[in-house]
């Protein structure tokens, strides 16, 4: 590592986004930069260091090096961290929300929304001394008791995606740090500034330095993480190739692991729901954020073809309201992708579904922002008529793109959904207590809505998916994160009495 890179202000974006070690950015030796986009603008707004392996070998160490006196620290004061921790970032809320909008695109909005879904998390792991307790059996055995603890693992990574990088990575080092870990997070190199300033926050709240650290890049730093043999588990939200990847290698290297993969989520819309209340939920859920969340609803599957024909008649006359522009624009309903390869994979996804015989209801590919020429921007974008065996159907899009799926009933509805390859997320719309009590029993996903369109999951419950949407066996937060990030010990005990014991050499039983 060479020379220190602090800002005069800590939550000021740096022209050149460094790695954070021992409580200071710092920049690599190594030459290798990216540049980070102004997605509305279409333009590079500052440069992020890329690592190499000897970069992340010195992340390693400094966690190695922090992490034990901080697993020795009580959890009442690892929870008081994360009490002034919270707080700082409402404090700051307004001014985490500028840069994440800057970097990503989504709206000021949208981007205080992530912030404060984050903060659930950090309010859940406020709770450690509770979460951490153990159990207890007295007398298992003549004068003998046992309980059970959970423990810290040591060192713990958290490559993140683009899409959420204020959350996602609070979805992850909070319940870490509550359980006593250090932790590494590798944030995507697409908007990577937000990561600095989580960890200058933490720093202000007393978190001792090398406990939380940062190392930027790309394939390398992952890499390196996998390889590392300090590293004792991975956390990774992103795409299922790569998810299925981080699984392998992680465990070929001995590590625990957590990766969250792609979605395509369904919204299955039956004859009696209230079509009003539904159009709404999936023009939020299908737009929002320019479809880029691995929540977002990218499949209306209408029951019925009366429905159907209604549903989309409401869609577009609703999506042709909203108004596309910069994040931070007055009335901005829908911001850019993130930058130009996306745009670019969007627009070919409309281009084979076009090719592929769906009906274009409504094109985003023409969309037009003034002042903003160069910007990365995909309108609103309907399909109608799309078949399962469609690429738009199959694949996920991460973009503004709806396709709606005509089922002509119930059944072929739930069908339709559990033969996806993906099982993140789906919702389903109806006025029946029984429909919904069954499609909440048959549905073979992960995260279930009722009436809500984007069901995640609140902190103190757990998020993932099933089927190609989850590899590993813990999803993220809540009571499952606690166990991810900690290992069960055992202990059994016998105090004597104060007249000799004699050996025994049988096997110990209850007797």
């Amino acid at each position: 590592m060479s020379a220190q890179l602090q800002p005069n202000n800590a939550l000021a974006p740096l022209a050149l986004v460094g790695h954070y070690v021992d409580g200071r950015v710092v920049a690599p030796a190594g030459a290798r930069r990216s540049a980070v986009y102004n997605p509305a603008a279409g333009r590079p707004v500052r440069e992020v260091a890329m690592a190499e392996a000897a970069d992340v070998d010195a992340v390693v160490r400094s966690a190695l090096a922090a992490q034990p006196a901080w697993g020795r620290t009580t959890a009442l004061q690892r929870a008081r961290v994360l009490f002034r921790f919270k707080e700082l970032l409402i404090a700051n809320v307004k001014t985490l929300a500028r840069t994440l909008t800057e970097e990503h695109g989504k709206t000021l909005s949208d981007a205080e929304g992530e912030l404060t879904r984050g903060m659930e998390v950090v309010e859940f792991a406020c709770g450690a001394p509770q979460l951490l307790k153990g159990e207890f059996s007295e007398s298992v055995g003549t004068g003998v008791d046992s309980f059970g603890i959970r423990q810290p693992l040591g060192v713990v990574a958290g490559i993140t995606p683009f899409n959420f990088p204020a959350m996602v990575p609070m979805w992850m080092f909070p319940v870490a740090l509550a359980c006593g870990n250090a932790f590494i997070l590798k944030p995507s190199e697409r908007d990577p500034s937000m990561s600095l300033m989580l960890a200058a926050l933490l720093k202000q709240a007393g978190l001792p330095d090398g406990v939380f650290n940062v190392v930027q890049g790309d394939k390398a730093a992952v890499d390196a993480l996998l390889a590392h043999p300090g590293v004792a588990a991975v956390s990774f939200v992103g795409s299922t190739p790569i998810a299925r990847y981080i699984q392998a290698e992680g465990i070929r290297h001995g590590k625990r692991v957590q990766a969250l993969g792609g979605a395509k989520n369904h919204a299955v819309v039956m004859p009696d729901a209230d079509l009003d209340a539904a159009t709404e939920a999936i023009v939020g859920a299908a737009y929002g954020s320019a479809g880029e969340r691995c929540m977002a609803i990218s499949v209306a599957v209408a029951v019925g073809e009366r429905t159907a024909d209604e549903l989309v008649a409401r869609v577009k006359k609703r999506v042709g309201a909203l108004k596309v522009g910069p994040g931070d624009g007055a009335g901005v309903d829908m911001g850019p992708l993130v930058n130009g390869a996306a745009q670019s994979r969007v627009r070919g996804y409309i281009d084979d579904g076009v090719k592929e015989g769906a009906t274009l209801v409504l094109d985003g590919r023409g969309v037009s922002v003034a002042g903003c020429d160069e910007g990365f921007f995909v309108g609103p974008t309907i399909f109608d008529h799309v078949r399962p065996d469609m690429r738009i159907y199959r694949e996920e899009i991460f973009g503004p793109v709806l396709s709606v799926v005509r089922a002509p009933d119930y059944a072929a509805a739930v069908k339709l959904v559990n033969s996806h390859e993906f099982a993140n997320g789906t919702a389903i719309f109806t006025a029946s207590g029984a429909v919904a009590h069954a499609f909440t029993r048959d549905i073979e996903v992960g995260m279930v809505g009722v009436n809500v369109p984007i069901p995640v999951p609140m902190a103190f419950h757990s998020f993932g998916g099933w089927r190609s949407s989850l590899f590993g066996d813990h999803h993220m937060h809540g009571p499952e994160g606690v166990r991810f990030y900690t290992r069960l010990k055992t202990v059994t005990q016998r105090w004597p009495e104060p007249e000799a014991v004699r050996a025994d050499f049988a096997m110990p039983t209850m007797k």
